[in-house]
């Protein structure tokens, strides 16, 4: 009895999308495949999966099954990892999800750095500025903006980052400089799109005082690195997370407007926050090359929050 086996047979199944799928990975035929899951059925007696000529769904008991194996097998991985030579040995499929400016700005150069010091590591990175579900889309973890809604995974601080207004020096010396968030109705605003939903009520925090206002975008997308891209550009000014725009407010592509409020933007009636997080289903079994790529993003992030920090201190008040 090779319970080994069966629990990746398995694991396999679900992360293919079914039976016939796994067979061609591992060499097996349909009815082969077949028999091996019916074995594992009648071993446990319990429906681990809900078939179809198509498809292939987990029962609940499947679920906590699937989940089972997949601690089981990372922690084999990772005592055969220490019978090795160190971290060299990492290696294996690493999934990311980010959002896309975050993403291409920090998220892909430390991929690149990474997978130069551990080649055998083979990277996939989903860039989309939309809430991705990690289980069913089989990803080791996801970089998200804000508050976690989702209990069942676990969430790390990067980045207790802020939303700056932003825009090119072109801009301003063309349109003016926005004094007051009342202002922001004669200028040019760009929006970000999220889930079908404009963000265009933008909120100003200053002392006990709070306002609203809702732009008129001038441009929109949902692509968040394009919004940044407008901006550079002239295009008009942009809420955008100081990450975001570190670099380009480093080497004066943008400037810091309405620098004495705080700001934010809203969806759905919730505060959408600008700390980053790095979100993973589980502390327990992670894999040795997803606990080290961890590492390595808090590694950056702290570095990142020096230069903000000294940023801006030396950063004049554009609203001076």
């Amino acid at each position: 009895m090779d319970k080994l086996g069966d629990m990746e047979l398995f694991v396999k199944v679900i992360k293919n999308g079914g039976l016939a799928a796994a067979g061609r990975v591992v060499g097996l035929s349909p009815a082969r495949m077949t028999a091996r899951i019916n074995g594992l059925e009648q071993r446990y007696g319990t429906r681990l999966l809900n078939r179809t000529t198509r498809q292939v769904n987990l029962t609940e008991e499947g679920r906590i099954f699937f989940d089972a194996c997949q601690r089981v097998l990372s922690e084999v991985e990772q005592a055969e990892a220490q019978l090795q030579v160190g971290k060299a040995t990492l290696s294996g499929p690493l999934r990311i999800t980010a959002p896309s400016d975050i993403g291409q700005l920090h998220i892909v150069p430390i991929i690149d750095q990474f997978v130069a010091d551990f080649p055998n590591v083979q990277p996939y990175v989903y860039l989309s500025d939309g809430i991705m579900n990690l289980s069913d889309q089989n990803f080791d973890l996801a970089i998200r903006y804000g508050a976690l809604p989702d209990s069942n995974l676990i969430s790390k601080n990067l980045y207790q980052s802020h939303r700056v207004l932003c825009a090119s020096p072109d801009y301003l010396a063309r349109k003016g400089t926005p004094r007051t968030p009342q202002c922001l109705i004669h200028h040019d605003c760009l929006a970000l799109v999220r889930e079908v939903e404009p963000l265009v009520t933008w909120h100003f925090h200053k002392d006990s005082q709070h306002m609203s206002m809702v732009i008129k975008p001038a441009r929109s997308t949902n692509d968040g690195a394009q919004v940044r891209r407008w901006a550079v550009e002239g295009a008009g000014i942009a809420l955008k997370s100081y990450c975001d725009v570190a670099d380009d407010i480093e080497h004066n592509r943008l400037q810091v407007i309405l620098a004495d409020y705080n700001q934010d933007f809203q969806k759905n009636n919730f505060m959408a926050k600008a700390d980053l997080h790095v979100v993973y289903p589980s502390r327990s079994y992670l894999p040795e090359r997803v606990k080290a790529f961890i590492e390595r993003l808090s590694a950056h992030f702290n570095q990142l929050k020096k230069i903000e920090a000294k940023s801006l201190a030396v950063s004049p008040n554009a609203n001076n």
